[in-house]
């Protein structure tokens, strides 16, 4: 069905030529069936055709939406119930499509387009070889008549004609002279009757040789003629009999081979449906289903046509790319683990995917990844791989996380998107083939490090952008990648080259440990305190992004009287530095250990820090 709506366009061209075929082809014969043949068929498509305006329309839509900005997208829920009622609606209805097309084993059947350009063929042709054979088996049919006119005429009018002449036998003196005068004019009354049926001009010679014959057949066939000017119409009535005998053997074994048809239907009504998985999740299987099949409505707006077409093609690109079999595969060791990276969640509980192209400004990566088509495919199948194991650690219940957050770091982009084509290349075909084949699974996009020229490039693209994708883009240039991160992301969450607190390997703190933001205003000092006990092992860990501050530490006690010791002299921590301070002191008494950060430039600082406090040794 959704596929139907998609060709109309390129199916009006030969409809039109089937109407011409079909109608060139009856002429030949004249009375075949000129009238039933020129069904509208191709109207069909012409009317699904019409919905072509409305998608002009919302395509106008789209394109005029971008004139207002549009709210910060907001994930809606994938509870059923909580769904507004058209669009439970449209889910029951894709749904149906769903099971149908599983109960015919659509899903798993060769790709529908090779075999619609088939059939448009085979229809020119068709209407004629039926009408061949039918023409072919009359002919046959009528030289068997000819060769044996008794046999075929007699059953049917023996039993009222020969008991007659058996009861009235002084007649036929008197009946042969009148039945010699009043044959031909019988013949003539044949002649005007052919236009009816102009095959069945043949039947008429068999009274020639059965007048050579003895006179009973002759009997016969003037109590025919009789009857035919007694009453004009049995005549006809016979003819039609005749015409109806004939068509009833030539359609018969059309009937006969529509029975196997039927039960072969029925055969395949019999069959179970295929089960059909994606992404691990089998089809109307669950509600982890509806999930999925929610994700496809979305995609197209809810118009539940083609949100089943993109489902269908998902499938088959699925199967055709052998995901299966791609899983398995060990892709391992191309150098492309800090190229894309899962790593961490962000406030909501999504998983954030990092893309740091600019790694590939090392030369030796680049030409172990783009060098040849080969290792061009095998970084797509890389990538493809990587966002299906990714997929997998999903949630698709209906309160489950299904999304992710997207980073794209654009540090260092013109130079790689201007001068290396290979790599401009490989991403759109690998975003091309992520935004057919993977609906609604990002969640929000962040793009950081934005270069001075990106804005304008986005706004000549932007038109391009439904209002939905738009209201998940996020941008930030280099000097508040980090705040916008943060605003999403939780710092123990982000990585430490983008202003977060995580790091590779064992540390001091891990993410369960929470992380405290504030801001250092510009030209002035910031303290904080950690209060401690005695004896008494206090650990922090803190970072200015951007740093470009002078920082220090000390431990004042809280008796009267105490000396201030001074646990790290301040220094100045430059901006190339971007370093995670961590620090620790065991207090011999109680009192607080204050940490001074001194920003003495005009631009304030974004300051994240925490700590915990153990039993010392």
């Amino acid at each position: 069905m959704a596929e139907e709506t998609k060709k109309p366009a390129s199916e009006t061209t030969p409809a039109t030529t089937q109407e011409v075929v079909v109608s060139d082809v009856p002429v030949p014969e004249k009375e075949s069936t000129p009238q039933p043949e020129p069904v509208p068929v191709p109207e069909t498509p012409e009317k699904s055709a019409a919905p072509v305006p409305e998608e002009t329309e919302a395509e106008a839509d789209t394109e005029k939406a971008p004139v207002t900005e549009s709210a910060s997208f907001k994930e809606e829920s994938n509870k059923v119930e909580e769904l507004p009622n058209p669009e439970q609606k449209a889910l029951a209805e894709l749904k149906q499509l769903v099971q149908d097309a599983l109960n015919k084993h659509e899903f798993t059947a060769p790709p529908p387009p090779p075999p619609v350009k088939e059939e448009e063929k085979k229809p020119e042709a068709e209407p004629a070889e039926p009408v061949a054979a039918a023409v072919a088996e009359e002919e046959k049919k009528e030289e068997s008549s000819a060769a044996e006119p008794t046999t075929d005429a007699a059953p049917a009018e023996t039993p009222a004609t020969v008991e007659p002449v058996k009861e009235e036998p002084p007649v036929p003196a008197a009946v042969v002279e009148e039945e010699k005068k009043e044959t031909p004019p019988v013949v003539e009354e044949k002649k005007e009757i052919p236009p009816v049926v102009v095959e069945e001009k043949k039947e008429t010679p068999p009274p020639a040789p059965a007048a050579s014959e003895p006179s009973e057949p002759v009997e016969k066939v003037t109590e025919k003629v009789t009857a035919e000017e007694e009453d004009g119409s049995k005549a006809v009535e016979e003819i039609k009999e005749t015409i109806v005998e004939v068509t009833a053997t030539s359609t018969a074994p059309v009937e006969e081979a529509a029975v196997p048809a039927e039960e072969v239907a029925a055969t395949e009504e019999d069959v179970a449906p295929e089960e059909v998985s994606i992404w691990g999740i089998p089809l109307l299987a669950d509600e982890r289903s509806d999930v999925i099949l929610l994700k496809f409505l979305r995609a197209r707006d809810f118009k539940v046509k083609e949100a089943f077409a993109m489902l269908k093609s998902v499938v088959a690109w699925r199967k055709e790319f052998n995901i299966d079999k791609l899983l398995e595969e060990d892709l391992s060791g191309l150098g492309l683990e800090k190229v894309v990276y899962n790593h961490g969640v962000d406030k909501e509980g999504h998983p954030v995917c990092y893309n740091a192209f600019g790694a590939f400004q090392d030369n030796e990566l680049y030409q172990n990844t783009f060098a040849d088509k080969e290792k061009m495919n095998k970084f797509l199948r890389w990538r493809i791989q990587f966002m299906e194991k990714s997929i997998r650690n999903l949630d698709f219940s209906p309160d489950g996380i299904c999304t992710f957050v997207q980073v794209i770091d654009l540090k260092n982009s013109p130079g790689l998107y201007l001068y290396k084509k290979e790599l401009r290349q490989a991403t759109n075909r690998a975003l091309q083939l992520l935004q057919d084949n993977y609906p609604e699974f990002v969640a929000k996009q962040v793009f950081i490090n934005v270069p001075w020229w990106y804005p304008a490039y986005y706004r000549m693209i932007n038109a391009l952008f439904t209002t939905r994708t738009k209201s998940k883009f996020v941008f930030a240039g280099a000097s508040r990648s980090a705040e916008t991160l943060f605003k999403y992301i939780v710092p123990e969450q982000v990585p430490v080259q983008y202003g977060g607190l995580s790091r590779e390997g064992e540390q001091e703190f891990t993410v369960a440990d929470p992380a405290t933001e504030d801001t250092v205003k510009p030209a002035s000092k910031h303290t904080i305190e950690f209060p401690v006990t005695e004896k008494s092992n206090l650990v922090w860990e803190a970072r200015v992004v951007g740093w470009d501050v002078c920082y220090g530490a000390e431990f004042v006690p809280s008796a009267e009287g105490g000396y201030t010791v001074i646990v790290e002299k301040s220094r100045k921590i430059a901006a190339a530095n971007e370093t995670v301070i961590t620090n620790s002191y065991t207090a011999p008494e109680a009192g607080k250990v204050v940490l001074t950060f001194d920003n003495q430039t005009s631009k304030r600082k974004k300051l994240v820090y925490r700590s915990k406090t153990k039993p010392s040794d």
